[in-house]
């Protein structure tokens, strides 16, 4: 029920996702009277899928409210009813498009947290110039301390290795310089754990840097990360609308875009957020992933998707491990 597309879109996805993995089951938490007049509307003529079904929630956490205090409010949400069926292990991942704040706080309260872990974080991924680069954290804690930017570089690796499928992830710290030198105290201290990590930390990032390709992972706090990501997807939809007026005004640039046009549509592709699924909640027992409030039924496939392989490849259970063998357990990390 939550997006700005739902929640037509939000089912349409889950729809095409079911018939794309008849294995796995599907399950619509929402206004049930709603869900099943758009699932009958979708439903072949010859084939009933029968890995999707319904769970019914009264009320809808809506998109301009406050997360928390409307949880409190609305006990009947859909996003409570899910985090509650993962929490129960009536289901395995919740996946939303609904209110942020509400599905992160939701999951952090209902759920418990690995092993070792701090705080939990929401890593994105977004498009470089020779791949793409994962972000941790990009809002769900705005205050950090270096111990919890130190977890989300461990546990983005994880993802970053079974998901993403990148051998050995190249962990950099967001800072105003590439010196070890630079920044202020949670930046230093932040360094000096990494540097001593286990880890493929390759050292601090300027913001310039990012783009560039030079890094797999960038670990910086909530704020930070969260002014980060919308600037890139401002950026990113800027770019492309400038370069369509710009090739439109004349006659020979217009000739220039549609000979263009093959490598434009593979340069929108990459920068396309429905392409990479939604951003997981990293640090929780069970698999949370919340998609852009804009999501399509594209996006939505995609992060359902995102979602089995998590569950496939074992992320939880990598994170602990790696948390160990990178000697963190409540809060202390060792040599």
């Amino acid at each position: 029920m939550g997006g700005d597309r739902a929640p037509e879109e939000i089912v349409k996805g889950a729809f095409r996702a079911a018939a794309k993995f008849p294995k796995d089951e599907i399950i619509l938490v929402g206004d049930e009277p709603v869900l099943a007049k758009i699932l009958k509307k979708l439903q072949p003529h010859l084939t009933k899928l029968r890995n999707i079904s319904i769970k019914h929630a009264s009320q809808v956490v809506g998109m301009d409210e406050p997360g928390v205090s409307a949880l409190r409010q609305k006990a009947d949400s859909s996003i409570t009813r899910c985090v509650e069926m993962v929490a129960s292990g009536e289901a395995e991942a919740i996946v939303s498009a609904g209110n942020t704040g509400a599905a992160v706080a939701a999951s952090t309260m209902r759920l418990r947290r690995l092993k070792g872990v701090l705080r939990p974080c929401l890593a994105a991924t977004i498009p470089t110039r020779f791949g793409s680069c994962l972000i941790a954290d990009i809002g769900a804690n705005l205050k950090c301390k270096p111990m919890h930017l130190f977890q989300y570089a461990v546990m983005a690796t994880v993802f970053s290795k079974y998901i993403l499928e990148v051998k050995e992830p190249r962990v950099g710290l967001l800072n105003i310089g590439t010196e070890h030198s630079k920044g202020n105290d949670l930046a230093k201290e932040t360094h000096a754990l990494l540097k001593r990590s286990n880890l493929n930390f390759v050292g601090n990032s300027e913001g310039l840097d990012i783009l560039e390709g030079e890094f797999d992972i960038i670990v910086c706090d909530g704020f930070v990360g969260n002014v980060l990501i919308k600037f890139a997807e401002g950026l990113a939809e800027s770019l492309m609308h400038v370069l369509r007026f710009e090739a439109s005004s004349e006659t020979r640039t217009k000739i220039g875009l549609k000979l263009l046009k093959p490598a434009l549509k593979r340069m929108k592709n990459r920068m396309d957020y429905s392409e990479y699924g939604g951003v997981p909640l990293l640090g929780v027992e069970g698999i949370c992933i919340i998609c852009h409030g804009r999501s399509d039924s594209k996006a939505i496939t995609s992060s359902i998707r995102e979602a089995l392989q998590f569950g496939k490849h074992q992320v939880n259970s990598h994170i602990v491990t790696e948390m160990e063998k990178c000697g963190v357990y409540e809060g202390t990390a060792v040599e």
